[in-house]
């Protein structure tokens, strides 16, 4: 194990992972032993310089708690990695050392790739179907571990998850942990992280990292009772860097602003705009970022979002503005399959599969949530069971096997040689809406045809020159039915008389 100096003095300890091998998009950790006298989370300042031949990079360290100070890196080049912090405490500054990054164990974070799609960073495609589960974290130990199994089995590749607690219908419970330090009477000391809360969220982090899950987190929304929402500018910049300094080494973090930012009546968009600087900035990996709205859409074209973020069914449109934004667009909100008296919670099963498919099939990606109560359920709040979309749980509903199916579909378009190019391309060249893969040398590989609510008994398909099969896809029932023959140019298919029936190409 290697040795290093401390402001021209042996240190007190040697650091036990100095000369350590870290696979890339792993986490290297740095620990030191550091002050505890007044507020060390905004008195000390604790920075690295993790240094590769020509490169630097700088990573901001934190306090972690009892005198424990840490500073994260994820190395994204293999070879020998060297270090040394700075720090406005003698005690902290001047540490050296170095490790290795070897081969990665993880295909890294994920990027936007091709325009308006993604993938990860090591190339491979990645097609965000993604679950919303708000105040996961904040729920009993057993129920998270059920969550995370849950998440474990199902299709779901992302969730959209919270930092702080959440209050609102049917989820009022109090967390067993707060953000922040927080007397008995409920009087929140926004300058003193709790190490605790945080040393739990980036557990469940790297717990959805080993389930291969993201984690689209929160950073702000309106529907609080501890006073979050309503935190002063220099607190809210102040919390923001500190969840950077602590999260951002993880790959699987995605960062969303906030959920719902205009009923935040207490922020204004430019205050909004100035935490998206902050976090543009700061984050050394420039993770995803994005914001989502309730009302009054966020202007997604400015330069610090990498992508939109919908509370929208009007799939409409989706071409043209990823044409406008050539950037990706997610449907995070199209209301959720459910049976509560709100009209935003009550879909039925197959009508969530249906706007996943209108989404997916204009070049976007849709985000599933449920809102399942049993039928014998009381008609109140109290005493109401685990709700997925704002607890974790199980899953119950008929959507998130049928979400799947098309999961598969869209990875299947994927077309060896072709990762930097994958996704589906909407197109309107047709009465009925359509998408294509296209192949490495740019022909149409595979083309997706969904009949929506319409029926036709057969369609003449304008197909470009080549030698296709055909497939007959029942979104709903999750079949796939070869069609007999070869197909070129205008080809007539005979089809079923039934709703939310597809059809697929692939160029043999």
């Amino acid at each position: 194990m290697g040795t290093m100096g401390l402001a021209g003095r042996a240190p007190a300890q040697a650091l036990p992972n100095d000369g350590a091998k870290i696979p890339m998009y792993g986490i290297f950790e740095i620990t030191l032993p550091g002050p505890k006298d007044g507020n060390p989370f905004t008195d000390v300042t604790l920075t690295a310089a993790f240094s590769m031949g020509y490169r630097t990079v700088e990573v901001t360290g934190f306090y972690d708690g009892d005198g424990v100070y840490k500073i994260r890196f994820m190395p994204d080049t293999p070879g020998v990695w060297s270090y040394r912090t700075g720090s406005n405490r003698s005690e902290l500054s001047g540490a050296e050392g170095q490790f290795e990054a070897t081969q990665a164990a993880t295909h890294g974070p994920v990027r936007v790739n091709n325009i308006h799609h993604f993938a990860y960073a090591d190339g491979t495609p990645f097609f965000p179907f993604g679950t919303t589960c708000y105040a996961w974290i904040h729920q009993s130990e057993e129920l998270q571990r059920e969550t995370l199994a849950t998440l474990k089995d199902s299709p779901f590749n992302k969730v959209r998850m919270c930092v702080f607690p959440k209050h609102y219908e049917f989820n009022h419970n109090e967390p067993e942990l707060y953000p922040f330090e927080r007397s008995a009477a409920g009087v929140n000391d926004f300058a003193r992280p709790n190490p605790r809360f945080s040393q739990h969220l980036e557990q469940r982090i790297g717990d959805l990292a080993a389930i291969g899950v993201q984690a689209d987190l929160i950073l702000f929304h309106p529907y609080d009772r501890w006073g979050y929402q309503s935190m002063a500018p220099e607190q809210d910049d102040f919390y923001v860097r500190y969840v950077l300094a602590r999260l951002s080494a993880h790959a699987n973090i995605w960062w969303s602003m906030a959920n719902e930012y205009d009923f935040m009546k207490s922020k204004t968009t430019a205050d909004f705009d100035r935490l998206f600087k902050i976090v543009e900035q700061e984050d050394p990996y420039a993770h995803l970022r994005s914001i989502h709205y309730g009302s009054v859409e966020y202007d997604y074209s400015r330069p610090w979002v990498t992508h939109a973020s919908h509370q929208s069914s009007n799939f409409s449109d989706a071409q043209e503005e990823i044409a406008r934004l050539r950037k990706p667009v997610l449907f995070d909100e199209v209301q959720y399959e459910g049976n509560l008296d709100r009209r935003w919670g009550n879909l039925d099963g197959s009508e969530l599969t249906y706007r996943f498919w209108r989404g997916v099939i204009q070049g976007a990606y849709v985000t599933h949530g449920e809102t399942l109560l049993p039928s014998d359920a009381e008609m109140t709040e109290e005493g109401t069971p685990t709700l997925w979309w704002a607890h974790g749980g199980k899953l119950h509903g008929t959507s998130p096997a049928r979400i799947g199916f098309l999961r598969k579909l869209v990875e299947e378009t994927v077309t060896p040689g072709n990762a930097a190019h994958a996704g589906l391309e909407g197109s309107r060249g047709a009465s009925y809406d359509n998408a294509v893969a296209y192949d490495g040398d740019g022909k149409a590989a595979t083309i997706l045809y969904f009949f929506d609510e319409h029926r036709p008994l057969w369609y003449e398909f304008p197909l470009p020159e080549g030698d296709y099969a055909a497939e007959a896809i029942d979104p709903i029932e999750m079949t796939i039915t070869p069609i007999a023959g070869r197909y070129s140019g205008k080809s007539k298919i005979r089809l079923g008389p039934k709703m939310y029936q597809a059809l697929r190409f692939k160029r043999v």
